[in-house]
């Protein structure tokens, strides 16, 4: 459930950004992955791992982000990657909403789906063996910081 909200908020702030502000593909890719994040993180925390109740929230914030940076890479680049790809090899394929103005460009769609489905994969498995399980990470971490 809370990877279909998070997919869900990805897909229409990624749409919406390239109809509304004109940009590209990528920087939609990018800045709706953003804004998933931070749904994502409260929604995980108090639903996904069973994780409500834990004292950890700066250490699990900490080690959420740096999965949700592989994870957004995942997703921005091998989306971009596979559109790419379909743009070359096929053609480009819009379907129209019925009863709407909206195109849908299914290679964008089915390029962001996938890049996501791979972002899935990466997210439950590292969130569930390492964002909220007391890995020693952190600890390591703040003494190389300095902290």
């Amino acid at each position: 459930m809370v990877a279909a909200i998070g997919a869900s908020i990805q897909l229409i702030a990624g749409s919406l950004l390239q109809d509304w502000f004109q940009l590209s593909y990528r920087q939609a890719l990018l800045i709706g992955y953003l804004v998933a994040f931070f749904v994502g993180f409260f929604l995980t925390k108090l639903f996904a791992f069973n994780a409500k109740n834990s004292a950890q929230t700066n250490r699990e914030a900490v080690k959420f982000t740096i999965v949700s940076i592989i994870s957004c890479i995942i997703t921005v680049y091998g989306s971009t990657l596979l559109y790419d790809y379909s743009t070359n090899k096929f053609e480009q394929l819009t379907l129209l909403i019925p009863f709407s103005i909206k195109e849908i460009n299914v290679n964008k769609l089915v390029a962001q789906v996938l890049g996501m489905g791979a972002s899935f994969l990466n997210n439950y498995i590292l969130h569930k063996q390492f964002t909220f399980r007391n890995t020693g990470f952190y600890e390591k971490l703040k003494n190389l910081l300095n902290l």
